[in-house]
Formats: C-alpha cells, structure tokens, sequence
C-alpha cells in the first residue's frame, strides 16, 4: 500500500437533464485498476435504455452493499466485472454526483489498484445482456481520448465530468509512487 496521500473530494452537478427532485443516495465504489503492462483497466459498456443509446467507457465498480465495508466492496466489484485479484494501493477520494433522470445522488468512493491476476467475470444478467459489458485495458492517453471521444451523448459527458479528474490523480500518484 502506498503511504497516505490526500483524498480528492470532487462534488458536480447533472446539466444534462433537468433536476426535478432526488430521493435516494448510492454509495458506490470505484477503480483506476493498472495491470502487470502498465494498462488501466476499464469497462465499456453498451448502453440502450433511459439513458440513451451509447457506448461508453467507465471505471469498473458498483453499489456497496448494505453493512458491506468500502475495500470488501472494491475487491468484490473488481472480482465481478474484471475477474480481477486486487491490491488496493490507496484511496483516491469521493465523487458526489448526480442522476437526474433516474432522481439519485452517486457517492462514489475512489480506490488506486493494481491486478495480482486475472479470472472468470462474474457478471450480473444485466450487466452482461443489457450492458454488454467487456473489458477495455489501455494506456493513461488512449483511456483519456476515449473518455473525451465518448463524451458526445449526455451520460458520456457525466462520467468524463467525473472520472478524468479521477484518473489524472492516478496517474499523478503513479508517478509519484512508483
């Protein structure tokens, strides 16, 4: 683990739909994952719902479950969606978010990882039907680039807004660190 760094704490605001109301918050958790090339690892996911028709490229992770601690839920996450041991190398810090489509508030809690190995995915039924989710593993600017290439459909310019600044503090803590 590396040693303690200060945590971001990043708050933005949905422009993409129009805000009616929220009723509910998710905690969430989240990782910039490196693998044994040096690759960031990231999912991508093919989207056709609510949301819009589009495919996008975001962090792998998900909802923490009720009483569930944050690094159980980021391994499990990890696990799930990458078939991906873990060593978690710091936290990043929080994003507070929001869906206005669907009236929730995100917090999504940031780890720094690296991959010991690779396994099965154990995707949910959505994830893998009506997500198509796969695995993208590319370097700090191809990731940046896609991120900026996919931000041309509303809920691509609400991850970007959120997960660029997370991973050029990544990338900065890398390069610090390693």
């Amino acid at each position: 683990m590396m040693n303690p760094v200060p945590e971001l704490y990043l708050e933005f605001q949905d422009t993409e739909w129009p805000y009616t109301y929220t009723d509910h918050d998710r905690q969430i958790v989240r990782a910039i994952v490196l693998d044994g090339a040096g690759k960031f690892c990231f999912v991508r996911a093919i989207r056709d719902d609510e949301f819009g028709n589009a495919t996008l490229i975001e962090t792998s992770g998900g909802g923490v479950e009720p009483g569930e601690d944050l690094r159980c839920a980021i391994r499990r996450e990890l696990k799930e969606e990458l078939g991906a041991e873990t060593e978690i190398l710091c936290k990043i810090g929080i994003v507070s978010d929001y869906y206005n489509l669907i009236h929730r508030h995100n917090v999504n809690h940031y780890f720094l990882c690296r991959a010991l190995s690779f396994g099965e995915k154990h995707l949910t039924q959505e994830e893998a039907e009506n997500f198509h989710l796969s695995t993208l593993r590319l370097n700090f600017k191809e990731a940046v680039r896609e991120y900026e290439t996919r931000a041309d459909t509303k809920l691509g310019r609400l991850l970007a807004q959120r997960e660029l600044p997370i991973l050029k503090r990544a990338k900065q803590l890398l390069d610090a660190f390693l």
